[in-house]
């Protein structure tokens, strides 16, 4: 057996080293002395605490907020598997932007691309561009950049001297896109709803637009009812005024739930880079991705949709490091969560279960409509979304006091006014994602048809001043 000798002749640590040598937060802080007030709130305590009461008092704190399982507002994922937790936590500390000290994250980044060209269709998906970000709100900020810097090579002569440049969508748009307007010094021309019409119509949109019109957006799956506008109706007229005036005006697809529901459940309909005037798309990897917030994917048809001056390539941490966001540092999580998610379910894992959120939505949406007190102007048909308001002669509550007295069971089920022409109109919307079954559609109608009575038997609804007088009560 070999002989040691101590410390080889080294000298002892000193007192500085040894303190440095304990990470601070694996002891425990103060253990002994008694918890005689609540730390404060609102400025740094004084003195740190141990980690199981810190833990307790956040913990605490939040078991007042809403089970995010019966939030019925949200498109943003609520559950996935436990081995997709554990992967996750894994990559927590891997920062996305360090793509040279950790590739094989960036090369998950790179096949999800990958993917996602192949499923919209590119014409060369080898070729075609994107990138991972936050969510679909810097997504669409980048695209919509893109838009507007093509606009600008190609009105340089004008531009900032006599010309404004514009961005056409419907007035549902998603509140993304009025800020991107609103940063980016683009001008928002809104179609407005009409009638029964409550997304963008085609002709509306290609007459508002002109020579200085950096693209139009198309919602594939508009977040006030769940429905799908027409983006090739879209492209046909865009086409046709092309045709009569020489204008090519780009669309935009915001695909933010639908581009992840669409290409599964309705393969025939044609909405993505099949249609040459489609030039970019986005979608929110954490809403029909089916993964936690917050991952959202931007993809351009070519790199010529994409100009390279928005491109920066940054030498960081001794790697050339080509990047587009708004942001730099991120976690790599929610990058490897999506890519652990398909390849879990691939095409057909995705199909069942975006079928079984529609097939919930639809039978729900029947259900609520058999209660004979409301109208559907949804059907959950196309995304698993459904809105609904009350019947014109239900005059004792509205959707308001739905949506109120739900709350009081635990359900979050938004209300709320739709947008200029139809601010007349207040409506319930539902969404049905993954991880809200049958059995707890169930429940909620079972809530719901018990609170009717007592709402039936209200005077007036009860977010009004009672006297007030409006044409509708819905």
């Amino acid at each position: 057996m070999a002989l040691h000798q101590g410390r080889h002749g080294r000298p002892a640590p000193s007192e500085e080293h040894r303190r440095l040598a304990l990470n601070p937060f694996f002891g425990e802080a103060d253990p002994t002395a008694p918890m005689v007030a609540a730390p404060p709130t609102h400025r740094l305590p004084d003195d740190p605490l141990p980690p199981s009461t810190a833990y307790r008092l956040v913990h605490d704190e939040l078991m007042l907020d809403g089970n995010s399982r019966l939030n019925l507002a949200t498109f943003v994922t609520t559950w996935m598997e436990p081995q997709a937790g554990v992967l996750m936590g894994e990559c927590r500390d891997k920062n996305m932007i360090d793509k040279d000290e950790y590739p094989r994250t960036a090369e998950l980044e790179r096949r999800c691309v990958a993917m996602l060209a192949d499923l919209w269709n590119a014409p060369d998906p080898a070729s075609t561009v994107g990138c991972s970000t936050t969510g679909s709100s810097e997504a669409c900020m980048l695209a919509g950049m893109a838009l507007k810097r093509r606009w600008l090579s190609r009105n340089a002569d004008r531009y900032p001297a006599t010309a404004r440049p514009n961005l056409v969508m419907g007035v549902n748009v998603q509140v993304c896109w009025e800020k991107f307007c609103t940063f980016w010094e683009v001008e928002p021309r809104q179609v407005p709803m009409d009638g029964e019409r409550f997304h963008l119509d085609p002709q509306a949109a290609a007459e508002l637009c002109d020579e200085n019109t950096i693209g139009v957006v198309g919602i594939l799956g508009s977040t006030f009812d769940g429905s799908y506008e027409p983006i090739a109706d879209l492209c046909a007229a865009l086409d046709d005024l092309q045709e009569r005036t020489g204008l090519d005006i780009p669309v935009h697809v915001d695909g933010a739930s639908g581009a992840m529901v669409a290409p599964f459940l309705d393969p025939d309909l044609v909405w993505d880079f099949r249609l040459p005037r489609v030039s970019s798309i986005n979608t929110s990897g954490h809403k029909y991705g089916l993964v936690y917030p917050g991952v959202g994917w931007a993809l351009w048809r070519s790199p010529a949709e994409l100009p390279e001056e928005l491109v920066f390539r940054v030498n960081y941490l001794g790697g050339d490091m080509p990047t587009f966001a708004l942001n730099f540092s991120r976690p790599g999580a929610q990058v490897v969560a999506q890519y652990y998610t398909f390849l879990r379910l691939g095409r057909e894992g995705y199909r069942a279960v975006q079928q079984a959120s529609r097939d919930i939505a639809r039978r729900l949406a029947v259900e609520f409509e058999a209660l004979e007190d409301f109208r559907l102007l949804t059907h959950g048909d196309e995304l698993p979304v459904f809105a609904v308001t009350t019947k014109p002669d239900v005059r004792a509550y509205d959707v308001f006091d739905v949506s109120r007295r739900l709350r009081e069971r635990g359900w979050l089920v938004p209300a709320y006014t739709f947008p200029a022409n139809r601010q007349d109109l207040s409506v319930l919307r539902v969404v049905c994602r993954n991880g809200f079954s049958s059995d707890l559609a169930e429940l909620l109608l079972d809530d719901l048809r018990g609170l009717l009575p007592e709402l039936r038997a209200q005077p007036h609804p009860l977010h009004r001043e009672p006297g007030v007088q409006t044409a509708f009560h819905h």
